[in-house]
């Protein structure tokens, strides 16, 4: 846990700067095409916008959510880590 507390610490940092909380935040992914389901079961609330790459390999993947908190992005992008071939942007 203080592990992961302190990779994410700078990030928490920045995003305490630049947005004001709550705020809308916008997540990019990049996935292996079979993984979109697993980027979209991230923002249940959410719409995510998708496009495929020009071969079909790789499909990106947007959500703009508003947050709560830098702690609410910092979740996502934890929850995100798992999921195998993912870029996050």
């Amino acid at each position: 846990m203080a592990e992961r507390e302190n990779r994410y610490a700078s990030f928490r940092e920045k995003l305490e700067i630049e947005y004001t909380w709550p705020s809308a935040y916008t997540f990019k992914f990049i996935v292996p095409q079979g993984n979109e389901e697993k980027v979209r079961e991230l923002f249940p609330e959410s719409e995510v916008l998708e496009k495929k790459s020009s071969k079909g390999n790789y499909t990106s993947l947007t959500a703009r959510v508003m947050a709560e908190s830098s702690d609410a992005i910092i979740e996502v992008y934890v929850r995100a880590q798992h999921i195998e071939g993912l870029i996050a942007l």
